[in-house]
């Protein structure tokens, strides 16, 4: 009956703990506070004796951890529970009130390599610059040199390389390290049959088709890691795993198993931006992600954009596109698209079909080429009369895309280019279209709280005279993908027809760069300051019939764990399209 009522009673909250590192300065006191779980049950709020004790318990192994890490092998750790060592109170006999804490860390002096040997290594190894005679001694260092090394030897077809030996010595008199491994790769192994294990609707043969994997070919670490990316592509999986079959086959070959989880076939989404002139945009779409078994792809979108313009009336549209990966080969998938919809813009107003046949090659995961052929038709009509185009063409493109995150990019860049030739019917003109969109991204300051996003991109109609270009071929500047502050479509190029009045339409050369500053205020709330600048002209980007404009803003973006939520508002500083605050709101990054 005592033993029940004192299991009953709350333990008390601690009173004080002293945590305290002797040397090693700044980055191993951090290093040392960082891997402590008293630190982070304090900051937790989570202060009763039961937990802090069982804390007290685990900081041993978890500071000294640390410690290796920066190279003190010889540290001395003291964790004093109201004045006794932690390690020495019997878990039975754990106290039931804390009152004080002290942790005492003395580093000891930072270890030094004195032999790195690692033998025998594949050709071309290349262990990390860290692991040689005089460098600080971590023991991440010593992880990743062995790591480098199996890698290299199974990059080189030995996918049973392993570390037979690892002598870790430590010489406390002079604070040095030794570390001699060796390794036995294993013999050569050439991959053998694909297994397939989870799937369900998918088809087995389709899966083996998209992993790439060729039986009989020489194994590679970077092959097992790309066929796991092909299929973790195709959209179809939740999860996908690669590993090495235990047994060779009969004729020697290295089997490989293939786990996948399939996600839900079918997905949808629905999405909204609004800007002051430019209106509510409405999207959504619906997903099938393997419409035949075979990892097709069906994503019919729908879209209703400039709800409430006060320059332009509602533009809407409807689409599909059938997607199916490996077509061809491993890394190439066949798209068919189409799409059909209306548009009444500031120039003009018509209604338009398209459809088209595309291929997209992956060279690697963040390179893509694209090509394929399309045709075009829109009828419509603007203040100048009726218009009709249509045309053939043959889009070619390439993507090359190195941001760390798509919605909200930090570092890295983006590079876009296409190429569109068309040849004109009728009286539609023929010549060949040309964009870039460029953008690049780096941070700096305390966490990398501060990031500088730059973007410029551009376009040019080569060969086609500009009324003779179809219009949404044209270039426009102003609104939210382009110049902010500035009405939407406000910039294009002054055109009669015959004795008619003068009414604007595209031009047929753009440019446009974009430059932000953005800066974290919480986890959650980051503010933004941004300048936008565009140009439109018929005659080249710097003729006579040429012109630009700019604007300048303010805005603020709340992350909401898929992207950031983007409030901003601009207003002009340059040119005459336009005047006033605009705001704009939407989901992620403006790029």
């Amino acid at each position: 009956m005592a033993f029940a009522l004192a299991s009953a009673l709350p333990s008390l909250a601690l009173d004080r703990l002293d945590f305290t590192v002797s040397s090693g300065g700044d980055a191993v006191e951090k290093a040392v506070r960082g891997a402590s779980l008293l630190l982070a049950q304090q900051t937790d709020g989570a202060t009763d004796a039961q937990d802090m004790f069982a804390a007290a318990r685990s900081d041993y192994a978890r500071i000294l951890g640390a410690l290796y890490a920066e190279g003190h092998y010889s540290a001395v750790i003291h964790i004093l529970i109201d004045g006794r060592e932690a390690a020495g109170i019997a878990p039975l006999d754990a106290p039931s009130r804390i009152g004080t804490i002290t942790v005492r860390v003395d580093p000891g002096p930072q270890f030094a390599f004195s032999t790195t040997r690692i033998a025998p290594l594949a050709g071309g190894t290349k262990l990390p610059e860290g692991f040689a005679p005089g460098q600080p001694a971590r023991a991440g260092v010593v992880e990743d040199a062995a790591g480098a090394a199996i890698l290299a030897w199974r990059e080189a077809g030995h996918a049973r390389a392993k570390t037979t030996r690892q002598d870790i010595l430590a010489n406390h008199a002079n604070a040095r390290l030794s570390a001699d491994i060796a390794l036995d790769p294993g013999p050569e192994l050439r991959f053998g049959p694909t297994i397939v294990t989870g799937a369900k609707r998918m088809e087995v043969q389709r899966i083996i088709k998209i992993a790439g994997l060729r039986q009989g070919e020489r194994f590679s670490q970077s092959e097992m890691d790309r066929a796991a990316q092909r299929l973790r592509r195709s959209g179809v999986f939740s999860s996908v795993t690669l590993t090495e079959g235990e047994r060779l086959t009969a004729d020697g070959l290295l089997p490989i198993n293939v786990a996948v989880a399939e996600q839900k076939p079918r997905r949808y989404s629905i999405g909204a931006e609004a800007a002051t002139i430019d209106g509510l945009s409405l999207t959504g779409y619906w997903l099938h992600r393997n419409l035949l078994g075979g990892g097709e792809r069906l994503k019919i979108d729908a879209e209703i954009t400039n709800i409430g313009s006060g320059v332009s009336g509602v533009d809407y549209a409807l689409g599909f596109t059938l997607d199916r990966p490996a077509t061809f080969s491993p890394d190439t998938t066949a798209s068919l698209s189409a799409k059909i919809g209306h548009l009444d813009e500031v120039d003009y107003a018509a209604d338009f079909a398209k459809a088209g046949l595309s291929l997209t090659h992956y060279l690697s995961d963040s390179l893509t080429i694209r090509a394929g052929v399309a045709y075009e038709y829109i009828d419509g009509s603007d203040p100048g009369g009726d218009f009709r185009f249509r045309n053939l063409s043959l889009p070619l493109g390439a993507t090359w895309d190195r941001r760390d995150n798509t919605t909200d990019a930090h570092k890295g860049f983006y590079l876009d280019a296409t190429v569109k030739p068309f040849l004109g019917l009728g009286t539609t003109g023929s010549g060949v279209r040309l964009t870039f969109d460029a953008r690049g991204y780096r941070s700096f300051g305390a966490k990398d709280g501060v990031t500088l996003a730059v973007r410029f991109q551009g376009g040019a109609i080569l060969g086609s005279d500009l009324l003779e270009t179809p219009r949404d071929d044209l270039f426009f500047s102003g609104g939210g993908g382009t110049v902010r502050g500035q009405p939407y479509r406000s910039l294009g190029v002054s055109v009669t027809r015959g004795f008619g009045p003068a009414f604007m339409i595209g031009g047929t050369h753009m440019l446009a760069g974009s430059a932000e500053v953005r800066t974290r205020i919480t986890e959650k709330i980051g503010i933004v300051g941004f300048v936008d600048a565009g140009q439109i002209g018929v005659d080249g980007f710097d003729g006579v019939l040429s012109d630009w404009h700019a604007g300048a803003g303010l805005g603020l973006r709340y992350e909401t764990g898929f992207g950031p939520i983007r409030l901003d508002v601009a207003a002009p500083v340059g040119g005459d399209t336009g005047d006033g605050v605009q705001v704009y709101i939407g989901l992620g990054q403006s790029f």
